[in-house]
């Protein structure tokens, strides 16, 4: 079974969770006990995905912003059961890349853990 357009639909997702705002599309395609890990203009950053979600359910989306909608899943790559895929996501005056592991469990993917860190804008 090709698993690339199953991730590249959830990626879909998460990418409009990530413009529109959409708590429960992001709560939909991440592991309930994900954590997300960075690096943003060189500080440390870490969080579960509840706190995580509740700070995005708090702030104007890219979307309400205005912002124009320019995510990007750059490589997947798949072994059995796991993958991971990296994304370029700017949005909010950030320039981030992703690095999102993923899982099948339950004939499903989700993701189980963000990396994520701010590059300059020709690096991405």
């Amino acid at each position: 079974m090709d698993s690339e357009p199953e991730i590249a639909a959830l990626l879909k997702n998460y990418f409009n969770g990530l413009y529109t705002g959409d708590t429960e599309l992001l709560r939909a395609v991440f592991h309930p006990q994900a954590a997300l890990f960075g690096d943003v203009r060189g500080a440390p950053y870490y969080n579960t995905i509840e706190s995580w979600l509740s700070a995005v359910a708090q702030r104007k989306s890219p979307r309400d912003l205005g912002a124009e909608f320019r995510m990007v899943a750059l490589r997947i790559e798949v072994l059995n059961e796991i993958a991971y895929a990296k994304a370029h996501c700017p949005m909010l005056g950030f320039n981030y890349v992703d690095y999102l592991s993923l899982l099948r469990q339950g004939g499903r993917w989700l993701i189980t853990s963000k990396l994520f860190t701010h590059v300059p804008e020709q690096a991405s």
